[in-house]
């Protein structure tokens, strides 16, 4: 009788373990990306401090905003695949850098169910550095996501969408864009 509430205890150890490695749900992912840029960090604020500005994101083609940039504006951002919602949670023009998050998503838009950005300019030898990290959901929150809407495709979409962003950034306050 030991041996067999033995191995049902095994049995049962296992199936829950093998059960609890399948139900966890979505991790956080995150994206961290850094660009140079042959320009002062005022220069570089300059072009990227209005939170309802982003002209310098070519993957934006129109923005809406309210509030400027005090703590709960908002913006609406248009991509080629739809609208995003954010709100912008933090702001210091003297440390040159602002928060924000998404507040509506819009997973035909954009892969992903949440997500919050930082991005802060800093001085780097004679030029600056923007740096902009972000931490986000993929669009599918089940346990067994589709392909376009797991976490890989989350990072993926998240990683191109900030390297285009800064690129942006780059050519317009280098004078190429």
């Amino acid at each position: 009788m030991t041996r067999i509430l033995k191995s049902l205890c095994a049995l049962s150890l296992s199936l829950i373990a093998a059960t609890a490695a399948f139900a966890h749900g979505p991790t956080p992912q995150r994206a961290d990306e850094t660009i140079t840029i042959a320009a002062p960090p005022a220069k570089v604020w300059e072009a990227l401090k209005n939170f309802g500005d982003v002209s310098w994101h070519p993957g934006i083609t129109k923005v809406e905003a309210t509030g400027g940039n005090d703590t709960g504006a908002t913006r609406t951002i248009t991509l080629a695949t739809g609208d995003l919602v954010e709100g912008l949670d933090e702001y210091s023009d003297e440390e040159m850098t602002y928060g924000y998050r998404l507040s509506t998503e819009n997973l035909e838009a954009f892969p992903v169910s949440f997500y919050s950005g930082k991005i802060t300019v800093t001085a780097s030898g004679d030029g600056s550095e923007v740096t902009w990290i972000s931490r986000f959901y993929r669009a599918d929150t089940g346990n067994f996501p589709p392909e376009h809407l797991n976490d890989a495709a989350a990072v993926k979409a998240m990683t191109e969408f900030m390297q285009q962003g800064l690129n942006g950034l780059k050519a317009k306050v280098e004078g190429q864009g």
